[in-house]
């Protein structure tokens, strides 16, 4: 009997991973016969070609519900590694020829110049045409026009204004213009917490029980490459550069920053761990954003419930402020005009300054015995900076009877600073 154990433990040394006789053989013989050499590699291989064919399968599955089973199926593109992926399985089953899915794309005017000149490449590769949106009331692709109605620098104003501008509305816009009832996304669990028990189908926030499909919800991030690879997908040059992921240039590095992790030529170089290790794949995004409670920016506010509401309501409301509303450009030249000294504050109502001042300026204008004006004015820009001063928000002007707008450059905005101010300009 001893023997027969001792046969038993040597056979498990032995066979390692395969398989292990039973054990009434191993009792006969104490003879063991040598196992055959095990190929590590080539098992670990066929497993994740194995596991690779299980999720291309359920996100065609997925992808096949979204696209038969609603009319108007939209799949939102950021040509991130996933979203490469979803586009190339919409081409295998034929949805991106046949228009069966159309594909949106939000140019922020912020991405890289590398961006926009991918998704023609991809256009071209596939054979369909992006709907393309930005920010509202600017032409696509014009990113001048932008700078004159928002601002260059909007995003360090304001990054949930910018959030709200540049990506929140123009991509709910897209999808209502699209007439979207199902909404293909590449969010995955492995993203990170936030993300972490999605499903393939859920309702998005936006919308109001606007259909979601996440086809690749259960992949890893090496899973993704690894289907690139495979199929050499169009992907985004700069992962070849060390770009994990792919956002806003200016909020987006390499991960890590010396870039010496890449992707190219369909394999890894450099410590590939950095990337697909988990929760690390948005890591290079968002750089150096605080949240407007000072916590790490994460999301950038698309898949987030409200997230187009940056701030609840205007400023100075009309009927209920004894500050008086200019609503045009062409009004505000008419107060300049009207050869009476007033009072003219520009504003944006989701600048917290603007917001903080609100209370004493009300006071000021029930105070005053000239005339208090607000007026709106961080989507023209180009007439605040060039008529009242304006450079940022607020900015309190006041206008003398000869149309002159006289700054106040004080951050002292109480009623008796803004008081003396206006007695000391119109003396």
């Amino acid at each position: 009997m001893k023997v027969a154990i001792l046969a038993l433990l040597s056979a498990a040394a032995v066979y390692g991973f395969t398989p292990l006789p039973s054990y009434s053989n191993a009792v006969r013989s104490t003879t063991i016969a040598k196992a055959e050499v095990f190929d590590q590699e080539a098992y670990i291989a066929e497993s994740k070609e194995m596991r690779l064919k299980h999720l291309e399968e359920q996100a065609m599955f997925a992808l096949k519900i979204a696209v038969e089973n609603y009319g108007n199926a939209v799949f939102p593109n950021a040509l991130i590694a996933g979203d490469c992926v979803i586009t190339h399985l919409l081409d295998r089953m034929g949805y991106l020829k046949d228009g069966k899915c159309k594909v949106m794309v939000v140019d922020t005017f912020h991405l890289f110049p590398e961006t926009m000149k991918f998704v023609e490449e991809v256009e071209k590769h596939y054979g369909f045409k992006a709907e393309v949106f930005c920010a509202e009331g600017v032409p696509v692709g014009d990113k001048d026009a932008y700078d004159k109605k928002y601002g260059a620098d909007l995003w360090k104003e304001n990054i949930d204004e910018y959030d709200r501008v540049c990506k929140v509305e123009p991509f709910q816009r897209g999808l209502k213009t699209l007439n979207t009832d199902c909404m293909i996304n590449g969010r995955t669990r492995w993203q990170g917490a936030e993300r972490a028990w999605i499903d393939l189908f859920e309702n998005a926030p936006i919308g109001g029980g606007l259909a979601k499909c996440n086809p690749i919800a259960y992949w890893t991030l090496e899973d993704t490459f690894d289907y690139i690879a495979k199929y050499n997908v169009p992907h985004h040059p700069l992962h070849a550069k060390g770009y994990p992921s792919i956002g806003d240039a200016k909020d987006t590095i390499p991960i890590p920053e010396d870039g010496s992790v890449r992707f190219a030529n369909g394999k890894f170089e450099g410590d590939f761990t950095e990337w697909l290790n988990y929760g690390l794949e948005r890591k290079g995004r968002f750089v150096g954003l605080k949240n407007a409670d000072g916590s790490t920016k994460t999301e950038c506010g698309i898949h987030v419930s409200g997230a187009e509401k940056t701030w609840d309501r205007d400023l100075w409301e009309v009927e209920l402020s004894s500050v008086k509303k200019v609503e045009s450009s062409e009004s505000a030249l008419e107060v300049k005009k009207s050869g009476k000294p007033s009072v003219m504050v520009v504003y944006a109502p989701w600048c917290k300054y603007s917001q903080d001042m609100e209370e004493e300026l009300e006071k000021f204008a029930k105070e005053s015995s000239v005339d208090v004006y607000s007026f709106r004015g961080d989507e023209v820009r180009d007439f605040v900076q060039a008529e009242l001063n304006t450079n940022s928000f607020p900015t309190v002007n006041v206008i003398k009877s000869d149309g002159t707008a006289v700054k106040y450059d004080s951050e002292v905005r109480t009623v008796d600073a803004f008081k003396e101010f206006v007695d000391k300009t119109l003396a």
